[in-house]
């Protein structure tokens, strides 16, 4: 990845969410040791993009940003499902935190075999609701 990527990815990060991470960090995650970010275009733009991490026999989504003109065509899916290959021939598991108040992404993860694991409480701020708890949710990739 370039910096021009982390632009592309922080700009579609924006879109999607209230508490959007800049390009550095985008970037950081991506070059961390194990990180790895997979990308789907729709024309010459960016549709979505997933960013997780493989560490410790362990996979975990750090975000999955799709944006909102290109919700509900199976983009989300797609990515989760390509990091989920990408993931299982060495992570026994994948791991998320997912917005509580967010039934469609929530669904998203029950269909691809997710199971919440706990909660974080007040784990995401929202500029006029205050706060929202976090759900742990996993998948075993390698049972």
């Amino acid at each position: 990845m370039t910096g021009a990527d982390g632009a592309a990815l922080a700009e579609l990060h924006a879109s999607a969410f209230d508490e959007p991470w800049s390009a550095d960090e985008i970037l950081r995650f991506a070059e961390d040791r194990g990180g790895f970010a997979l990308a789907v275009e729709d024309g010459k733009a960016l549709a979505g993009f997933i960013l997780c991490r493989l560490i410790a026999g362990e996979a975990e989504v750090l975000t999955l940003a799709v944006r909102p003109a290109a919700r509900r065509r199976g983009v989300a899916r797609a990515l989760l499902e390509a990091a989920i290959v990408l993931a299982a021939p060495t992570a026994e598991s994948m791991f998320l935190e997912v917005a509580a108040d967010n039934p469609g992404a929530v669904a998203l993860y029950e269909g691809a075999g997710f199971e919440t694991v706990g909660s974080r409480a007040g784990y995401y701020g929202r500029p006029s609701a205050g706060s929202v708890d976090a759900l742990v949710m996993r998948r075993t990739l390698n049972s």
